[in-house]
């Protein structure tokens, strides 16, 4: 004899996703794409004023030629804002989307200070400290992503594969100029 139980109360698990904000679901995406414009516009606003004291830099052989580096961040910017749209539209737990955003801003924010250090300020030194930072950050980011999406995690590799190789260009200035 079966005997009839009461429904099961839904759980943290099992509701049905919402936005992890009280907000419609287009606004943090939205945000996540100007947050990494304004990174993008900020970032060549302290660049570009200073290429010419760039230009006076000693530099390694595999310093690629200054017009491929806003290509690469435009794209690079690009598929970050993809990610995050990803991560938000996700279903999953809020807590999990919350801190995955939480660090994507900080990532971003980060970048700006890598701009500051090294071009603003003309410090190498201070540029490799932020630019570690900021490749440890994007790394924080990818694992948070993947908690939520395979694929906006995957989608921020080739971000961390471009600061690797910027890591390395820093180096070799600030080893070259010192």
């Amino acid at each position: 004899m079966a005997s009839k139980r009461p429904a099961a109360k839904p759980t943290r698990k099992t509701k049905a996703k919402r936005p992890p904000v009280d907000a419609p679901t287009y606004v943090v995406p939205i945000v996540a794409a100007l947050g990494c414009l304004a990174a993008l516009v900020i970032g060549g606003a302290l660049t570009r004023p200073n290429l010419d004291w760039y230009a006076t830099l000693e530099k390694p052989g595999f310093t690629p030629p200054n017009g491929v580096f806003p290509v690469a961040w435009t794209i690079l910017y690009g598929l970050s804002a993809v990610a995050a749209w990803l991560v938000w539209h996700s279903p999953g737990k809020e807590s999990d989307q919350r801190l995955a955003m939480i660090w994507f801003f900080i990532q971003l924010a980060v970048g700006v200070l890598w701009s500051v250090a090294f071009f603003w300020l003309h410090s190498p030194a201070l540029g490799l400290a932020v630019i570690m930072a900021f490749l440890i950050v994007i790394v924080i980011t990818i694992v948070l992503f993947d908690r939520v999406s395979r694929t906006a995690s995957l989608l921020l590799i080739p971000l961390a594969l471009w600061v690797c190789f910027a890591t390395g260009l820093n180096f070799a200035i600030w080893f070259l100029n010192s």
